[in-house]
């Protein structure tokens, strides 16, 4: 595999090589540890999945029921209206058809995030202004910033992701409530909650309910990713019925497959088993995130994902780490230099049971510091040096925007020499008045009197320190020494935006200011409903 590790990640059309394109290249007919696809590794478990090869010739060989029976079973188990649901082949078939139907013109997104948010609305010739998280701040989302960066940009769709994604940045559910309301003006406001069942900071985390009282908001939820089963494609979205009726009107009568509809059919069998991979995975993240916060000079942010983003020491390169992982130690992660608004130096890391954590532990070690933890951080000059993507995101971006700061960003690192200075901070955001459409309830809907001033920030769980490595550089993003002026008004289609920063610039931050003090929210003892199944203790 060593000699073709280059080409597995160049040739691919997604971040990286599928597992079963790297079953087929280790010749050894197992794949890598996989702490690459954020997937429950708990659930279903092998009980269930013996049954489900017990029953594989009847699934495979005859047709699935509709969609709109599968999506109806769905509904019984998580007590939804089915006409406020539509089922998709994975959330991405439901981002396309979100975009397509329901994006105008422009949508704002937070970034680094879910690369289908960015990619999609400029695929198809939308603006994208792109909003961007600090790591100095923890990549925590502020969104009374976000609001106004929405505002001034004039964008007519907002999205949100809640635990974000790659960073596992979370969002308290009456904060994004009275954001939902702030906002009631715009065409559309999505919140993607793909990994909110990961998620034990709050109880009842989901603002699904309130989603459907909205005439604008879309609530985005995944299942492979927390049933373990991504292979399957199946996610599906909460609405008004009005909006979802749109999405699902365009979705093919047989979009989900035999699979997807024999596990539905069988999860009110295995509500406790569910519960209990969820509260497994709590459990693994808090260990998994000291294990890794032990390693010198390796940075782990706060996450309620069942993922971590670390940020490798000083004169590690994302790309060289994750081919020599794969190819020394059958290890697969996921290097987020693609991802705009991130860097090469930036790693997301599955959680995974802690077997495997030792093994990957083990590995970093190797790779990082040779055979001694605490050994100086090699130069790490050799391997891949691209990072796959969305190619037609690619060329978009690299024929419109340049190279941004990488190069700038090595320079000042590997000469010794303070990073740029930081760029001025924002003003601070006393609030955000409701559009006066939101305060009289848009189409007779009442708002409840909290919303109608936006608070200036969101609350945070209960936390204990981050880990930041002293030795680590400090650096802020900032502008190139000599940028182009500001682009007047709104960005030209096709060209996202922070402000007067084009894409390429805001993903060429260099990503080494440290994390602000903040930290785990402490809470295990409160499980999340698990997928409408009930409050578990």
């Amino acid at each position: 595999m060593a000699d073709n590790v280059s080409s597995l990640f160049r040739n691919t059309a997604a971040h990286s090589p599928s597992m079963a394109a790297l079953t087929r290249e280790g010749g050894e007919g197992v794949g890598p540890v996989d702490f690459c696809i954020p997937c429950n590794p708990y659930f279903p478990t092998p009980a269930m999945f013996d049954v489900m090869a017990a029953k594989l010739r009847d699934i495979i060989t005859y047709y699935p029921s509709s969609a709109d029976t599968i999506t109806a079973e769905l509904c019984n188990l998580l007590q939804l209206p089915p006409q406020a649901v539509a089922m998709g082949n994975g959330s991405t078939e439901l981002i396309t058809w979100i975009d397509h139907l329901l994006v105008r013109e422009s949508l704002a997104i937070p970034v680094p995030t879910f690369g289908r948010w960015t990619d999609q609305p400029m695929e198809t010739g939308k603006r994208v202004d792109m909003f961007p998280l600090q790591e100095s701040s923890g990549f925590a989302l502020d969104l009374a910033q976000y609001a106004e960066f929405i505002r001034a940009r004039g964008t007519r769709a907002a999205v949100i992701c809640n635990p974000n994604n790659p960073d596992g940045g979370f969002l308290h559910k009456h904060a994004i409530v009275q954001f939902m309301d702030a906002m009631a003006d715009l065409d559309l406001v999505v919140i993607d909650e793909s990994f909110l069942e990961f998620a034990d900071a709050e109880a009842e985390p989901s603002v699904v309910q309130e989603a459907m009282l909205r005439p604008n908001v879309i609530v985005l939820r995944s299942l492979g990713k927390n049933f373990g089963l991504h292979g399957i494609r199946f996610g599906y979205m909460v609405a008004n019925p009005s909006l979802a009726g749109r999405v699902r009107s365009m979705l093919p009568k047989w979009n989900l497959n035999a699979f997807a509809e024999y596990v539905v059919f069988i999860l009110k069998e295995h509500g406790a088993e569910y519960a209990q991979s969820l509260h497994q995975v709590y459990r693994d993240r808090l260990e998994m995130a000291s294990q890794l916060s032990a390693l010198p000079g390796l940075t782990v942010y706060p996450s309620q994902g069942n993922f971590l983003f670390v940020r490798l020491p000083v004169g590690a390169e994302g790309t060289v780490v994750r081919d020599r992982l794969l190819t020394e130690h059958r290890i697969l992660v996921r290097e987020c230099g693609n991802k705009i608004g991130s860097s090469s130096r930036f790693l997301r890391l599955v959680v995974r049971p802690q077997v495997d954590v030792r093994r990957l532990v083990s590995g970093l070690e190797q790779v990082l510091y040779g055979t001694r933890r605490g050994a100086a951080v090699p130069e790490l000059g050799t391997g891949s040096s691209y990072s796959s993507g969305t190619a037609a995101v690619d060329r978009l971006i690299g024929a419109t925007n340049g190279a941004g700061l990488p190069g700038l960003a090595a320079q000042a690192v590997g000469a010794g020499l303070p990073g740029p200075a930081p760029a001025p901070a924002p003003a601070a955001v006393a609030g955000l008045q409701m559009p006066v459409a939101a305060q009289t309830g848009g189409a007779g809907m009442p708002l409840p009197a909290a919303a109608q001033v936006f608070p200036p920030s969101v609350p945070s769980a209960p936390a204990a320190p981050a880990p930041v490595p002293a030795a680590a550089a400090v650096m802020s993003p900032v502008p190139p020494a000599a940028p182009a002026a500001p682009m007047p008004g709104p960005t030209p289609p096709g060209v996202p935006a922070r402000g007067g920063l084009t894409a390429a610039q805001v993903r060429g931050t260099d990503g080494l200011s440290p994390a602000a003090t903040s930290g785990w929210p402490n809470n295990a003892q409160s499980w999340p409903t698990a997928a409408g199944m009930g409050q578990v203790g």
